[in-house]
């Protein structure tokens, strides 16, 4: 059952309105009836309701909350990716994914091999948003991952502090593994409450030398991700399956 999304100002003394684009989805893409049950997340309070719809309007639909669900869907590891800007529609596949398997937010990076350039940040931002939404409804997430502004290598390393630990993907890498910084990571999660851990991904030229390098000055731990080189699209996908194996199997 897909899952929709709401603000603490859309619930109110036991009912829920639902309001925007999710009206027209409910009504005419899932033909939903007055009396069904559907699943709602506030936001705000990270708290799943099972409600049932109750009245549609034109702009809104109004369901009467009849379960309070508890939440178990969010990961105690928060994962942070770091995407060098990818060509064509990747960004796209990668959002998409990422939110299945668990990743807390998203900032596309501009970096020296990235061959694209946003010429208009606002809007792609904005459509890449959108993308999440749709994903973490389809995936029954309880929040939505934030797409953040574009930023650079140097951004990162002033961010670096935030975390528990930054993780770059280097293909030159031939010692660290993922698998061995995971573990030692593993052994730090058992006495944490939660743990941050930001991934670094080049584009499709990779990573240039020098970033790996101002990354490693800041703490940064290049790590390789086995005998083949995989496409840009394809690393987050591998680091999260194998981040949410160690740690919520």
């Amino acid at each position: 059952m897909p899952k929709f999304f709401v603000t603490n100002e859309q619930v109110k003394d036991g009912t829920i309105t639902i309001q925007g684009k999710d009206v027209n989805h409910i009504k005419h893409v899932l033909r939903m009836k007055i009396g069904e049950i559907i699943h709602i997340c506030n936001t705000n309070q990270n708290q799943d309701y099972i409600s049932k719809i109750e009245m549609m309007t034109e702009k809104a639909i109004f369901c009467k909350i009849i379960e309070y669900e508890e939440t178990k869907v969010e990961s105690n590891v928060k994962v942070s990716i770091f995407q060098g800007l990818p060509k064509s529609d990747k960004m796209e596949l990668v959002i998409q994914k990422a939110i299945e398997l668990g990743v807390n937010e998203i900032y596309p990076v501009q970096m020296k091999r990235c061959v694209v350039q946003l010429k208009d940040q606002n809007k792609k931002i904005q459509r890449w948003q959108t993308i999440a939404e749709v994903a973490s409804k389809q995936c029954g997430r309880s929040m939505i991952p934030k797409i953040q502004n574009c930023i650079t290598i140097q951004d990162i390393c002033q961010m670096s502090s935030q975390f528990d630990a930054i993780l770059v993907a280097y293909e030159q890498e031939k010692i660290h593994t993922l698998k061995a910084e995971l573990q030692l990571l593993k052994k730090q999660y058992e006495k944490e409450n939660t743990l941050k851990i930001g991934i670094v991904i080049g584009p499709e030229g990779g990573l240039a030398t020098e970033e790996v390098e101002l990354l490693q000055n800041y703490g940064g731990k290049s790590v390789t991700l086995g005998k083949r080189i995989l496409r840009t699209e394809t690393v987050a996908l591998n680091v999260l399956s194998n981040i949410m194996y160690e740690f919520e199997g």
